[in-house]
């Protein structure tokens, strides 16, 4: 057997997507497997508002190798628990997308069966006495699991907010250390085989000249490669998701760090809250169609905590994807293979998705069709299952005050969508298909909190007696709360384990 394993690797771009891929090909491939080099250009800005993350983070994040501590500390990061929405359902209704599991699974049936039963009657209180995310969240407070038996402080989920272009930094330190080669400049050809169409180099403005065996496109929205060089072509989704502006600030913070994600829909979308240790990151994402983008910057700088520390800047997309997203022997990462707005904060999550099913996938030279065709299945139907959890938070909600919550509410949606809100309408059961990313809570606490009301609730929900079935829930609600009473304010945590 002859060795034809990939010997170069080029990453084309840098900021998050472009050092996490990386950091993660140095970590698992080593120094003598492949050459990798990372070309990126000063001159060429990253988007770099993606500052909140899901707790799969914390999976990149030990492969790696990274302290935490550290990784927060360099970020000037905190904690996040969930994700606060705001005026979503109705204008003055507020819920909660906590990480973690509701109470506890009885009998081999769900928790959220046996609260609807309670719940509909009046007999249990909200959703969120059940989970020690959203009773920290509601308290301020933080800390990691400890071992504690089975205490809900043994079962804290967490993910992190923080300073996406500080990060980039941090990994680029880790990269380079690990053996990948920075080339600093801007590319301004492609050279691509004539017969194959394989990308063989790109050269850069100074003449420079990159060849490699594999190319990853970490370019952002253009796709200097994948769109610009292989004419991948791109699904557009604007009917499901038809925002497709951000105007992002950032403003000074506040002594208080809330450890959550506050998102507050607006009346052509919706702002985001990020806090830092060091400022909270701000943007309103909008259909440029509903509303102007003077609007929008009023809208937005008259709801911030603090004094803007920039001027807004705008960013225009087109949510969607690449038709493919590895073409030939190249492969997009991050914003290059598609976009979707930050609502459940997956940007950096897909980042690491493709990075993975890149390494489980990894070629050698051959490049077989098998392969290739395998990882676009797969990212894209990974794509179009995070599209439907984003689209059920605009189709699911009782807002007719603005053009746009009309067409939102109006609008078609994907068949798979419309099962799932059928299915929780009858009985208020959520499913997790398969390995897509929102488990069966994520999809109950939306669809509960956007105020869908299901017609009963799951009928084996009765194996246990009403009065059993109180009794339980109470102990789990005053654990909850015990806990969470318990935790440190998260500032306090910060200070002590992780201050910038």
């Amino acid at each position: 057997m002859t060795d034809n394993r990939i010997r170069s690797i080029a990453i084309v771009g840098g900021g998050t997507a472009g050092w996490m891929t990386a950091s993660a090909l140095a970590k698992v491939l080593g120094r003598d497997y492949a050459k990798i080099t990372l070309v990126e250009s000063d001159a060429i800005g990253t988007v770099g508002v993606g500052e909140a993350t899901i707790p799969q983070i914390n999976i990149f994040n030990r492969m790696l190798g990274i302290s935490e501590n550290d990784f927060v500390c360099r970020t000037k990061g905190s904690f996040k628990l969930g994700i606060q929405f705001v005026d979503w359902g109705r204008k003055g209704h507020t819920y909660f997308h906590p990480f973690g599991k509701y109470g506890v699974d009885m009998e081999g049936v769900s928790f959220h069966a046996y609260w609807q039963r309670l719940y509909q009657d009046g007999l249990a209180p909200w959703i969120d006495e059940y989970s020690i995310q959203a009773k920290a969240a509601e308290f301020g407070k933080f800390m990691r699991p400890i071992d504690a038996g089975n205490s809900p402080l043994s079962q804290i989920s967490y993910a992190f907010h923080f300073d996406a272009g500080l990060y980039a930094l941090f990994l680029r330190e880790y990269a380079e250390a690990a053996g990948v080669t920075r080339r600093e400049g801007k590319i301004t050809r492609v050279l691509q085989h004539g017969e194959s169409g394989f990308i063989e180099a790109v050269e850069l403005e100074d003449g420079g000249r990159i060849e490699a065996d594999l190319f990853i496109d970490c370019s952002g929205f253009h796709g200097l490669l994948i769109e610009g060089a292989l004419k991948s072509g791109y699904v557009d989704w604007s009917k499901y998701l038809p925002a497709n502006r951000a105007m992002a600030v950032p403003c000074s913070g506040v002594e208080d760090i809330t450890p959550y994600t506050r998102s507050t829909a607006r009346d052509a979308g919706w702002q985001w809250r990020i806090p830092l240790q060091h400022r909270i990151g701000n943007g309103y994402v909008y259909c440029s169609d509903f509303i102007s983008d003077e609007a929008v910057r009023e809208t937005l700088l008259a709801n911030l905590d603090g004094e803007p520390l920039a001027e807004p800047r705008i960013i225009k997309f087109t949510t969607g994807h690449r038709k493919k997203h590895w073409v030939k022997n190249c492969v997009a990462i991050g914003l290059a293979s598609g976009f979707m707005e930050p609502l459940e904060s997956t940007s950096i999550w897909m980042i690491q998705s493709g990075i993975a099913r890149l390494l489980s996938n990894f070629p050698d030279r051959s490049f077989n069709p098998v392969d290739i065709d395998r990882y676009n299945r797969v990212i894209t139907t990974e794509t179009e299952e995070i599209r439907d959890f984003l689209v059920l938070h605009y189709k699911a909600t009782e807002r007719t005050d603005t053009p746009f919550w009309d067409y939102c509410r109006n609008m078609e949606v994907p068949d798979r969508l419309a099962e799932k809100i059928a299915v929780f309408e009858n009985s208020g059961r959520c499913f997790r298909e398969n390995e897509e990313l929102f488990n069966d809570t994520s999809w109950f606490a939306v669809m509960t909190g956007q105020l869908m009301k299901p017609r009963t609730f799951d009928p084996v929900a009765q194996l246990l007696s009403l009065e059993e079935t109180q009794s339980r829930l109470n102990q789990i609600q005053t654990a909850v709360t015990n806990s969470a009473e318990y935790m440190p304010k998260h500032r306090d945590f910060i200070n002590d384990h992780c201050a910038a």
